[in-house]
Formats: C-alpha cells, sequence, structure tokens
C-alpha cells in the first residue's frame, strides 16, 4: 500500500525541524558549502513563513519536505511578474524522496496559484538539480534561459515556468 502524502501549513513549532531538513538537503546534496552565509537563510524557516506560506509535506507521520511559496510581493520573491508566484527553498529529505513528495508540494503551488488567479508559476534552480529539473519538466514547467541569473558570482540559477 502507498502512503499518501499530506500538504499543510507549517506550524510554527516545526520551524526548527524545517529550516535544518533545509540545510540538510542544501548541504549534503552539495548545493551550497556548509560555510556559505547563505545556510543561515535555509535555517531561518520562522523568517520564511512570515513572509512567505511556508509548506510542509507528511509522509507516514513524519516532515518528509517543505517549500516555501512566494505569492505576489513576497519579499523573498526573486523573478516572478505582479500576476505570478514563485516557489523556493524546495527541500525533500533523502528518506522521503521517490515517494511523491516534491511533486505534492509543488502541486500544492501550483494549486495556490492557479486558485487565486495568477498567471503562473517561475521558479529558480542550480544547474546541478538534475532530479528536480525532471521533476519541474514533467509537471509541465518550460526552461526561460532568458531570465536565468545569478544571486552572487559564481551561482547560476536556472529559471523555469507554468503558465495556466
Amino acid at each position: 500500500m502507498t502512503e499518501s502524502v499530506v500538504v499543510r501549513q507549517a506550524r510554527a513549532d516545526e520551524y526548527e525541524l524545517i529550516g535544518e531538513l533545509t540545510v540538510e538537503v542544501y548541504v549534503a546534496g552539495g548545493l551550497v558549502s556548509a560555510a556559505s552565509s547563505y545556510v543561515g537563510t535555509l535555517r531561518d524557516a520562522a523568517a520564511r513563513a512570515v513572509a512567505t506560506e511556508l509548506l510542509v509535506a507528511e509522509i507516514g507521520g513524519e516532515v518528509g519536505g517543505a517549500v516555501a511559496y512566494c505569492p505576489p510581493g513576497s519579499a523573498y520573491g526573486e523573478l516572478a511578474g505582479p500576476d505570478e508566484a514563485e516557489f523556493r527553498m524546495l527541500a525533500v529529505r533523502d528518506k522521503a524522496r521517490g515517494r511523491g513528495v516534491g511533486r505534492a508540494l509543488v502541486h500544492r503551488c501550483l494549486d495556490r496559484a492557479r486558485t487565486t488567479g495568477l498567471s503562473g508559476v517561475r521558479l529558480s534552480t542550480q544547474r546541478n538539480m538534475v532530479d528536480a529539473h525532471r521533476l519541474y519538466e514533467r509537471m509541465g514547467f518550460v526552461r526561460t534561459p532568458d531570465r536565468d541569473w545569478a544571486p552572487v558570482p559564481g551561482v547560476d540559477l536556472l529559471t523555469y515556468a507554468f503558465a495556466f
């Protein structure tokens, strides 16, 4: 029997767990160095919860992943237009991979944007996040190389968009 994935708003008592989970996924996955100043941003889920809709995916009664959904005007928004949302810091624990957690989190972001009448959703991703790229493309996201950017020198981000 396949376990179902439940996506919901994160609770304040989960912020520390979400921060540690996000750091674990990004550092262990080679996405950021443990010495990077970005680790503090990844760890600060409480700040994300204030400026975004911080979502978690539960599977088997445990938090298996998290994502920050950024509606228009969010302080965490980086590339979305005024009628678009974006999501950031999608992180899925190793033990939850391949079980639909990432897909469920992305679906919730798409549903959230669709139900509020937005025209689409955008995201940035690192070149080495190949598994994530496959997921996005299977879900209907398309590459938007004209929007690729670098938040800091040496960190080149690819962009994707999903239009409704």
